[in-house]
C-alpha cells in the first residue's frame, strides 16, 4: 500500500518543535496540506505567523515566508483560550476550502514545572497543565468534529504519553492526571465519533529528549539513572520524534481503519 496524503488537510498542534514539528513535516512529506500551530511566541501578536509556511487566511500579505517546519502553515495560538482553539480551526477549514481530515492532538507538556509536593502545588499550576493537555485536546475535537461529520470521515489522533498510562517520571501530578484524562477523552471519542467514520485513537511516547523540557529531565537524571532507564526498554535505546510521527502516520492511514479507541504504545518496549 503507497502510503500518501495527498489532498488531505491536516492540523497539527504543539507543531513548533519536538515531535509536533516532527509530525508535521512527515505528514507535509507525504503530500498532505498541514497546518501547524504553536504557543505565543515572542512578541508576535496571537494568530501572527511563526516560522515555517504561513497560510493565506492568518498572515498579513507582506510577510516573508521563513525557511523552518518546511511545508508547513504555522501561526501562533494560545490553546488554553478554547475560543482561540475554535479560531485556528475556522481559520484552517478557510484557508483549505474544506474540512480537517485529520486532527493531531499534540500541544501539552508541564508548562514549565517542576516537582512539588502535592501540598505545595498552586490551583495556577494545576489549571495550566490540565488546559494544554487535556483542555486543548478537547477544544480542538470539538471544533473539527463538524466538518468530519459532514465529510463522513476523518482521523483524530492524541499524543498522550506513558505517564497516561502509570505515574510519571516527572512526579508532576497535573501532568499524569491530564495524560491519563487524554486516554480517556481518546476512548470516549472513539465510541461517539465512529459512527460518523471518524476514529480516534492515542499514542503514548516513551521519554523522548526533544525539546527543552524533556532534553532538561534527561540530563538532570545523570549518568547512573541514564543507565538504568535505558537497561529498562527492551531496545535499549532512547526513542526519536521520527519514532512517534511514524507512528501517527499508521493511526492517521487506511491502514488503520478498523483502528479505534486505541492507545499506541511507542517506548521501546518498557
Amino acid at each position: 500500500m503507497n502510503l500518501g496524503f495527498d489532498g488531505q488537510v491536516v492540523a497539527v498542534s504543539g507543531a513548533g518543535h519536538g515531535l509536533g514539528r516532527a509530525i508535521a513535516e512527515a505528514f507535509a512529506g507525504l503530500g498532505a496540506r498541514v497546518f501547524g500551530c504553536a504557543p505565543h511566541q515572542g512578541g508576535a501578536a496571537p494568530g501572527a505567523p511563526l516560522p515555517g509556511r504561513p497560510s493565506p487566511a492568518m498572515s498579513a500579505p507582506d510577510t516573508p515566508a521563513p525557511d523552518a517546519s518546511v511545508g508547513v502553515e504555522m501561526a501562533s495560538v494560545d490553546l488554553t483560550d478554547r475560543a482561540a482553539a475554535a479560531r485556528w480551526i475556522a481559520e484552517v477549514e478557510a484557508a483549505a476550502g474544506g474540512p480537517v481530515s485529520v486532527l493531531v492532538n499534540n500541544a501539552g507538556g508541564v508548562a514549565g514545572q517542576v516537582f512539588q509536593p502535592v501540598e505545595a502545588v498552586a490551583d495556577a499550576d494545576w489549571d495550566a497543565v490540565m488546559a494544554v493537555n487535556v483542555g486543548a485536546a478537547f477544544a480542538l475535537s470539538r471544533a473539527v468534529a463538524p466538518g468530519m461529520k459532514r465529510a463522513g470521515r476523518g482521523r483524530i489522533v492524541n499524543i498522550s504519553s506513558g505517564a497516561g498510562l502509570q505515574a510519571s517520571l516527572t512526579g508532576i501530578q497535573a501532568y499524569a492526571s491530564a495524560k491519563h484524562a487524554v486516554i480517556g477523552l481518546t476512548r470516549q471519542l472513539a465510541h461517539e465519533l465512529g459512527p460518523f467514520g471518524i476514529t480516534v485513537n492515542s499514542v503514548a511516547p516513551g521519554l523522548i529528549p526533544c525539546n527543552p523540557a524533556s532534553t532538561a529531565q534527561w540530563e538532570a537524571y545523570g549518568p547512573e539513572r541514564q543507565a538504568a532507564l535505558l537497561g529498562g526498554i527492551a531496545l535499549r535505546r532512547l526513542g526519536t520524534p521520527a519514532d512517534i510521527a511514524n507512528a501517527v502516520l499508521f493511526l492517521a492511514s487506511p491502514m488503520a481503519d478498523f483502528v479505534n479507541g486505541q492507545v499506541l504504545q511507542v517506548d521501546g518496549g518498557k
